[in-house]
């Protein structure tokens, strides 16, 4: 079991990255990215901690903890300068805050960020054609939730991205314990977005490619 959209207490999450691991651990997960909420006013300051606690406890945990950042709600035109500040700080996974259905996001954000060369676009909700086709390109992998609200349009974003060919992630965006997802929950998600068995391998495939290149 492998989780790329998760969040710490560094941002609007519960726990600190210590017991954050520890809950997955005892879950079988693989690995964990911790990804919290960020614009240009904190994300030299989340970084770097995220980091630090993966130093210090990696050696120690069979699941594997990721240093990310999710870029939320910032102005499209900025999209761009804040994906280069957050690999330059040493971000492992960069998440885009998508159009959801359920949040004011700026029109124009799910473009940005994968123009931006986000790794994954979270939560895109009704996500047009040519914005798949653009992901599918430029590898940009398309978030399935199973965070309530978010999940509404995973049926829309799993089927344009099966068309086009995009990369897809199963992630519960986690603000606590109650949201992470069971290796059964994380399944019915993508098969209750309409997809097959063998395309929820394809998407555990690919989300096992991003731990691998999460250097």
């Amino acid at each position: 079991m492998i989780d790329l959209h998760t969040h710490s207490l560094f941002s609007d999450g519960e726990l600190i990255p210590a017991e954050h691991l520890r809950r997955v651990q005892i879950l079988g997960y693989k690995a964990i990215a911790i990804t919290d909420h960020a614009d240009s006013s904190n994300i030299d300051f989340i970084i770097p901690r995220i980091l630090k606690a993966a130093a210090d406890l990696n050696p120690y945990s069979p699941t594997r903890l990721i240093a990310g950042i999710e870029l939320t709600h910032v102005p499209p035109q900025l999209a761009t300068a804040l994906v280069e500040k957050a690999r330059e700080l040493g971000a492992q996974v960069i998440i885009g805050h998508g159009e959801t259905v359920v949040e004011p996001v700026i029109p124009g954000s799910n473009r940005a960020y994968i123009e931006a060369g986000v790794d994954i676009l979270a939560h895109p909700g009704l996500i047009s054609t040519e914005e798949v086709e653009l992901a599918a390109e430029k590898g940009t992998t398309l978030e399935l939730s199973g965070r309530k609200g978010h999940c509404m349009t995973n049926g829309h974003v799993a089927g344009l991205a099966r068309r086009h060919g995009a990369k897809m992630a199963v992630n519960a965006d986690a603000h606590g314990p109650a949201d992470f997802l069971s290796a059964d929950a994380a399944k019915t998600v993508a098969l209750g977005a309409g997809l097959s068995e063998e395309e929820y391998l394809l998407i555990r495939k690919n989300m096992a490619a991003i731990v691998k290149n999460a250097a």
